[in-house]
């Protein structure tokens, strides 16, 4: 319906319904009237009819949406109706002297009712009749609290949506049998799977915005017990902050059901590093790589240097941060192989940057057992370079990206980063440079993470392929882990092995069946096959040795591992003659070297 015709329409009930009220009031009460006559009602009529549409337009009763209709509609609607009402009865009793009380207040109730009731009735057919002739998806809504009222409101008055509400959920027995915007709060979130089936509900939506994630995961595992599809609403920060609104639901994503808030981050300190300080990043193309960029992109930089040696990647990077921080500091795309030591020489003495980030690395275990020397010019002999041209150049913190994979390690992977690990912390009593490292349990949709082989398994039709049924990982997010790199360049004095707290290690196998059931599916549609531990594996990792970690915290949830004695000659002699062992002794003295420095430590810790 266009504009003017629905004018037209409202114009047109209101009209009626002055012009029936004032009439129907005098035929009430015609038996009690002594003195009354026709040009009187007439005239009465006409100024009502007139008196009400003035009014109507200066409360803008023609140009409220009546789908949305709520107390200050009607609030607008009772001051029009009885300021035409006063102003039609003050006109009659300077006209005739006299005023018909009686029939205007009648005729006042009529009105409130009559076009109040025009207008909710509108609102009332739209939500019952039409709401449910869309064929719209049934769905629950999880928290009847203000976030699951607001959300059944946008849902009920939103036409473009798919979803219609039709039962609450709520852990509060104070609203059990209550009614809300007419949608009956049926019982706990325990009862989710007998309230699914009573009202063939398709779609849950989980409006708690405050809800942790130890929380948000039972309740999510009760919605898994069902077919419906489950969403949830968006964080509260980002309600508050108008990024998002509130009926802008999201799937329930694998990192959402880790069971363990993120790390807060002591901003003041991250900004005294970064704020106006030349930083450069290795890897900048990587997963792990360009989320540092973006959150250190957010500290204005006074330089930010994206090295990498794929001009894919850090092409993408450099258009993605120039896009957003335009004029507001300088970014500079390197294309640069950490191998290269000449050419990350000339950069560093080129640049000269204050803190180094470095990311770049082989990381992906199978591949590594098969190509043990790529491992060690990349994780070490790559960190060695970049490391000693910070040194050289006086670059103020060098922070390492490492793994927990270095821990008493079973691969080529994990033993070339505990040496690229012996290898920072050699240089850092040598060095005015603070170097530091930082061990990750395993990131969530990093290349190379189980994350997009399952989806590509799940997308195939299946089966999910997992190794163990007893593999356990540590898990954290990209953003996560990438704050964690920084919150340790902030808290560096040197030769350190920051590890983040990542709480209960996540059995493999969970998580493939989560994922499964966030992608729409059920289990057994997809189905899971165990393939069986690969090349270089552990059933379980770690994040320090046994006597490798302080007992106290030196952050929130960020503890630091005790110094070790490393006997670099070895390191050295790695170095110098990894080219000519073959590949099977080359793995052995990797493994040998790093573990032995492992029991090093266990003997002699500091």
């Amino acid at each position: 319906m266009t504009y003017k015709k629905r004018i037209a329409m409202l114009v047109g009930i209101d009209s009626l319904i002055v012009l029936t009220a004032i009439y129907l009031g005098y035929f009430i009460l015609h038996p009690y009237l002594s003195i009354f006559t026709m040009p009187i009602l007439l005239f009465s009529s006409i100024t009502l009819l007139i008196s009400h549409h003035i009014f109507a337009h200066f409360y803008h009763l023609y140009k409220k949406a009546w789908q949305y209709a709520s107390v200050g509609e009607l609030v607008g609607i009772v001051k029009a109706v009885t300021l035409s009402i006063v102003t039609a009865a003050l006109i009659q009793s300077l006209v005739y002297g006299h005023i018909y009380v009686r029939v205007y207040f009648i005729t006042w109730m009529l009105h409130v009712l009559l076009i109040g009731g025009s207008r909710f009735s509108w609102r009332m057919v739209r939500h019952r009749l039409i709401g449910k002739a869309l064929n719209k998806k049934r769905t629950l809504i999880i928290g009847a609290g203000a976030a699951g009222t607001m959300v059944a409101r946008q849902l009920l008055n939103n036409s473009d949506n798919d979803l219609y509400p039709v039962a609450f959920a709520d852990d509060d027995p104070k609203k059990f049998n209550l009614h809300i915007m007419g949608i009956p709060v049926e019982g706990k979130t325990e009862s989710i799977k007998t309230i699914v089936e009573k009202y063939k509900i398709e779609n849950i939506v989980i409006a708690i915005p405050s809800l942790n994630k130890k929380d948000l995961k039972v309740i999510f595992e009760e919605c898994s017990k069902t077919n419906a599809k489950t969403q949830i609403i968006p964080k509260i920060e980002d309600l508050m902050t108008g990024k998002v609104s509130v009926n802008e639901f999201r799937d329930v994503k694998v990192e959402d059901l880790l069971g363990r808030e993120p790390v807060e981050l002591d901003i003041q300190a991250i900004s005294k590093k970064i704020t106006g300080n030349t930083v450069l990043v290795t890897g900048a193309g990587g997963s792990i790589g360009s989320e540092i960029c973006r959150q250190v992109s957010k500290f204005k930089p006074k330089k930010l240097l994206l090295l990498g040696h794929g001009e894919n990647s850090i092409y993408s990077i450099d258009m993605e941060l120039k896009n957003m921080y335009q004029n507001e500091f300088e970014i500079v795309p390197i294309i640069a192989d950490v191998q290269d030591r000449y050419r990350i020489i000339e950069v560093m003495e080129q640049h000269k940057p204050d803190v180094v980030y470095h990311a770049a690395a082989h990381k992906h275990v199978p591949l590594m057992e098969y190509n043990p020397r790529e491992a060690v010019k990349n994780n070490v002999i790559g960190t060695k370079n970049v490391a000693e041209a910070s040194d050289m150049f006086g670059v103020k913190t060098f922070v390492l990206v490492s793994s927990d994979k270095a821990v008493n390690p079973t691969n080529v992977m994990g033993s070339t980063k505990r040496i690229a690990e012996m290898v920072i912390q050699h240089l850092d009593k040598e060095s005015q440079t603070n170097f530091v490292a930082v061990r990750f349990g395993n990131v969530l949709g990093s290349r190379g993470s189980v994350i997009p082989l399952f989806k590509k398994q799940i997308q195939a039709g299946g089966p999910v392929t997992v190794t163990h049924p007893d593999m356990t990982r540590y898990f954290m997010t990209i953003p996560e882990a990438s704050r964690l790199v920084m919150q340790a360049g902030a808290l560096a004095r040197g030769g350190e092995i920051f590890v983040l707290d990542m709480g209960e290690p996540v059995k493999i196998v969970d998580l493939a069946k989560n994922l499964i059931q966030l992608s729409g599916y059920s289990i057994e549609e997809i189905g899971l096959k165990f393939s069986g531990i690969r090349p270089g594996e552990k059933m379980y990792e770690e994040l320090l040795g046994e006597n490798e970690v302080h007992g106290k915290a030196v952050f929130p949830k960020i503890f630091i591992g005790k110094s070790v004695e490393v006997d670099y000659s070895k390191v050295y002699n790695l170095i110098e003659n990894y080219f000519s062992f073959d590949q099977e002794y080359l793995c052995g003295y990797v493994l040998e070297l790093a573990n032995k420095q492992e029991n090093l430590l266990m003997k002699n810790p500091n």
